[in-house]
């Protein structure tokens, strides 16, 4: 995306402002020394204190998303990814930068909640009414929700029966259902069949439709490339490419493809070819209260 791009403008839907997310986590790396630093580690190990060190999950990541996108966001593990989705969605407050949406996102996880011991009908009929729908509406949606889900007379079965597969294909049919104006799936939509995924690409298609978003994380460029309009590209928690989701996709496949082969150096090479041949993203807030009552994440106090 080039130029500045106010939360305001037009059909805007989530707006991320040079956000930067930043861990201090337990290291068990060795620090240089002797033997009297090694004694010392030993006893840190056994009593459980650890040096703390810096980890950078996101670097200054700035993005507008507009009504009816679907914006695919590729990288390996560790690129920033599933953080980049939990920032949009709330659950973490960013180091730095701000993000702002025009309603509350729904995020879908493999690893979203629901409740083991209950079947997965009865899944569905909490996760409707968790999401604000009402019971009659709640009704009425079952069916098309299991349909969508594809798991058969499993539904009547407690999910701890399922599988990964099975319980991720359940969950995005409950997050579907309530129709949300921002949806992001973080990996759920790799687990199914073909039949699946061809209902689950005709559901997000409607989505769309209705003006909504959605955000897909994936680490298979394919299905980005396939179910998306639009690509993020993200490595070390920096964008590389924001673009159209063909050539985005393409572009991380040949890298890839590089790093597989152990040629670093070439993938090196075009990772800072494609940062240094794109336009990086500028986003401002001003005016906000011109879209009503926007829902803000601002950094850590």
């Amino acid at each position: 995306m080039d130029g500045s791009r106010p939360f305001w403008e037009k059909d805007v839907t989530v707006a991320v402002a040079n956000v930067h997310m930043h861990y201090r986590v337990p290291s068990t790396r060795a620090a240089p020394g002797g033997r009297a630093a090694g004694v010392g580690r030993a006893v840190r190990k056994v009593v459980g204190s650890q040096p703390k060190v810096l980890v950078r999950a996101l670097a200054g990541v700035s993005l507008a998303a507009y009504r009816g996108e679907s914006i695919g966001i590729i990288g390996t593990n560790g690129s920033g990814k599933s953080t980049l989705l939990r920032v949009i969605a709330g659950l973490e407050r960013p180091s730095r930068g701000e993000v702002v949406a025009e309603t509350s996102p729904v995020l879908l996880g493999v690893n979203a909640a629901l409740v083991p011991d209950l079947s997965g009908e009865q899944n569905v009929r909490l996760g409707c009414l968790a999401m604000g729908l009402s019971p009659e509406r709640t009704e009425e949606v079952l069916p098309d929700v299991v349909d969508l889900a594809g798991i058969g007379d499993a539904v009547y079965l407690p999910m701890r029966t399922y599988s990964s597969g099975m319980g991720a294909r359940l969950r995005f049919a409950i997050a579907a259902a309530a129709n949300p104006r921002i949806l992001l799936i973080d990996e759920a939509l790799s687990t199914g069949d073909a039949a699946f995924k061809e209902r689950s690409e005709r559901r997000m298609d409607e989505l769309r439709a209705n003006a909504g978003t959605v955000f897909i994380v994936n680490h298979a460029a394919q299905v980005i490339e396939e179910m998306c309009t639009r690509a993020i590209w993200l490595d070390r928690g920096r964008v590389v490419l924001d673009g159209p989701a063909e050539e985005t996709a393409r572009r991380y496949r040949l890298w890839a493809w590089k790093v597989s082969k152990g040629e670093q150096d070439a993938a090196d090479t075009l990772l800072k070819e494609t940062i240094a041949e794109s336009s990086p993203s500028s986003v401002k807030f001003a005016a906000t209260a011109q879209r009503g009552s926007p829902v803000r994440h601002a950094r850590r106090h």
